[in-house]
């Protein structure tokens, strides 16, 4: 008998931004008293890391808009997938590592682009037009590809953002030592075991140079979790229930699991560092990171500043 399609959620409540909109603007203050006497001080920066499927894209546009309208501070959104790598360059690596299934596709970290991230954040200090990158992900039938930078916006020349928010489902992920990868590899897993010990360590090595940009370019962090990282695999199969009926066609539910096991590694891995803290030992950030926790129905049950 075939499983009925889990009921979707196809009202998402924003009750995030109301937490989130306090804590940015008085991490806000504090960076305006930090850099009192400035003329142009190079835009604020909030890293924002939620789970797959938790709704995301509502909050961060509430939180644009809020930003900008309301308080009256210019915000600019960005994702980290607009940095992936090139098509070419994907399949290059991909070819460089054919056995390393981690690789093959684009959304692990190795699959960015990163010295073109450090560029454009460089370029943001100016308070000139920059360029966004722009990636299509429906480009090579779903592979996709990045945009040709002709076709790339530029941020306003009148009105430069004050706000960054730096959004992706990696953002805020730091790198574990080796003996520590090794440990939660030989220790009961959903997905560890799919892979090689060396192919979870090569991702793992990648992911020094996202951290390493990004410890000393976020000014606060914005954490949406789960009780039980699992609900990415509900979500997910809400989701395409939804395109099921409203176009005819997504992914069932076997497809489902394999597309989510091949981004949980990551969260087996660094869930838990992103809880105790991304700025865990970074001098002077105690308390700029909000870290709120949603249950299997998206709503908040619990946050924290860090």
């Amino acid at each position: 008998m075939e499983t009925p399609d889990p009921p979707l959620q196809s009202r998402v409540v924003d009750d995030k931004s109301p937490i989130c909109i306090p804590f940015i603007l008085s991490r806000i203050e504090e960076y305006k008293k930090q850099h009192a006497g400035e003329e142009n001080p190079r835009p604020f920066i909030v890293g924002l890391n939620g789970v797959q499927g938790v709704g995301k894209t509502t909050l961060v546009r509430a939180l644009a808009e809020t930003l900008q309208d309301r308080a009256g501070l210019p915000t600019l959104v960005v994702s980290i997938d607009d940095f992936y790598l090139t098509h070419a360059d994907q399949l290059a690596l991909a070819a460089a590592h054919p056995d390393n299934g981690l690789v093959q596709y684009r959304g692990e970290p190795g699959t960015h682009d990163i010295p073109l991230l450090t560029n454009f954040l460089t370029a943001l200090t100016t308070n000139k037009p920059t360029p966004i990158p722009q990636y299509d992900k429906s480009a090579f039938s779903g592979l996709g590809d990045r945009l040709p930078p002709s076709s790339w916006p530029l941020t306003s020349a009148t009105s430069p953002p004050r706000v960054l928010i730096l959004e992706g489902w990696c953002i805020g992920f730091r790198p574990l030592p080796p003996s520590d990868l090794t440990h939660q590899w030989r220790q009961p897993s959903r997905t560890l075991h799919q892979h090689k010990l060396e192919h979870l360590q090569w991702v793992n090595t990648q992911l020094a140079a996202y951290w390493t940009l990004l410890s000393r370019t976020l000014d606060a962090f914005v954490h949406i979790d789960a009780e039980d990282t699992e609900y990415v695999y509900g979500w997910r199969a809400e989701q395409e229930a939804q395109l099921r009926r409203e176009r005819g066609s997504g992914m069932g539910e076997e497809q489902v699991r394999r597309f989510v096991d091949a981004y949980y590694p990551a969260y087996e891995l660094y869930t838990e560092g992103v809880r105790r803290g991304v700025f865990e030992g970074v001098q002077g950030r105690e308390g700029c990171q909000l870290r709120i926790v949603v249950g299997r129905d998206r709503g908040v049950v619990e946050s924290m500043v860090i």
